[in-house]
């Protein structure tokens, strides 16, 4: 039991006024080095604790204070984790699904937004938030006639500070780009570390599906969108570094497999890969139990751990540890280094979501595009 609770049960009496004194004296969850306890106040059937943390019971069980409307369960969360969750309160035939309403703490993705428990340790990266300092880039806006996917297609383009068309710049190709700017402050970082000297200034291409799940399975048209239509757009537009050593796809998810099977089937066109929490589904050692959906990827990575070929020179690979994707991601990285490709490999205590994604961009970027900073001190 949490230590608090523990000094709240002691009270005399345990009445509505000393619920009161509880709730306002204390911020929630409660977190006591690895012990984090979640705390519901409101009248209720049963109270459960809905989680995104793979491994474990995801609908945990409340306890409530006898004779109170005070709800508490005590998890066990390692140091430096963050977990993002959500209530399920029940009463009588309804079951409702609500953020924590003591926790003032959100992460939003493109379903909506769940409160957020940050263990002990965890601090979200200064370098996430806007720097007053750091001169922002700019979002220019293009469309593209794409014969290969049939449609007008819009994306953004990031320009950074200081751009001059008299200077060369690397090329960062980002799928899902809208939710990056939105969910994972992508714009904002950027802008940090082109400041702090940590990556040079990118030229930096944000892309968008209307079908994302069956355009990022290892669709060929989609590759082809990539590589014979946006970068020769690109290339034409902006002042670019003509080399693959200067090209980077970027993908989390179904976007990190879209990177893979682009780079996969249009070897040595791109030298750099960022991979986030992909979902690299494969069946030689086993079946897929991820849907119809996941079928075409299946078919992909099949092929490709047999026959990785050399799709980049130098790869950043992320997974969340409470995230059911990790084993697949932890097998991915033997294969590509056994294949003679770098590969920088990051676990982080957290799941499948945006923010999570967000706190890997400096490390990954700056391993794949080193700034001025690095190339003095590595």
């Amino acid at each position: 039991m949490s230590l608090a609770i523990e000094t709240f049960l002691e009270t005399s009496p345990v009445d509505k006024a000393a619920v009161d004194a509880f709730v306002a004296a204390h911020e929630f969850p409660l977190v006591e080095g690895s012990r984090v306890t979640f705390v519901y106040r409101g009248e209720a059937d049963s109270v459960l604790l809905q989680h995104w943390i793979y491994g474990l019971e995801s609908a945990r069980p409340f306890k409530r204070v006898e004779g109170t409307n005070l709800w508490h369960l005590v998890v066990e969360i390692p140091e430096g984790s963050r977990v993002e969750y959500k209530f399920v309160v029940e009463r009588g035939q309804r079951r409702e699904l609500i953020r924590d309403p003591l926790n003032p703490h959100l992460a939003h993705d493109p379903y909506g937004s769940n409160s957020v428990a940050a263990g002990e340790g965890y601090e979200r990266p200064d370098w996430t938030l806007p720097d007053p300092e750091a001169r922002p880039g700019s979002l220019e806006r293009r469309l593209i006639r794409s014969e290969a996917l049939g449609e007008v297609r819009p994306i953004q383009v990031y320009v950074p500070a200081r751009f001059r068309s008299t200077r060369r710049y690397p090329l960062l190709v980002v799928h899902d780009g809208a939710d990056y700017l939105r969910f994972s402050s992508l714009q904002t970082v950027l802008d940090n570390l082109i400041h702090r000297l940590e990556i040079p200034p990118l030229v930096v291409a944000l892309t968008t599906s209307t079908n994302r799940l069956y355009e990022y399975a290892d669709d060929e048209r989609h590759a082809r969108f990539v590589v014979d239509e946006l970068l020769p757009l690109m290339t034409s537009a902006y002042p670019l570094v003509d080399k693959a050593e200067a090209r980077a796809l970027m993908g989390a998810s179904f976007g990190a497999v879209a990177a893979l099977s682009t780079a996969w089937r249009h070897q040595g066109v791109f030298g750099n890969l960022l991979l986030q929490s992909g979902s690299f589904a494969f069946t030689d050692i086993g079946q897929n139990k991820r849907g119809p959906l996941f079928e075409p990827v299946v078919e992909f990575v099949n092929a490709l751990r047999k026959a990785p070929g050399r799709p980049a020179d130098k790869l950043f690979v992320s997974c969340g540890v409470y995230e059911s994707l990790i084993y697949e991601n932890r097998s991915l990285v033997p294969l590509l280094q056994h294949a003679g490709m770098a590969v920088r490999f990051v676990e982080s205590r957290d799941g499948h979501n945006w923010e999570n994604w967000r706190d890997r961009l400096r490390e990954g970027l700056s391993w794949l595009f080193p700034g001025p900073l690095w190339m003095v001190y590595e």
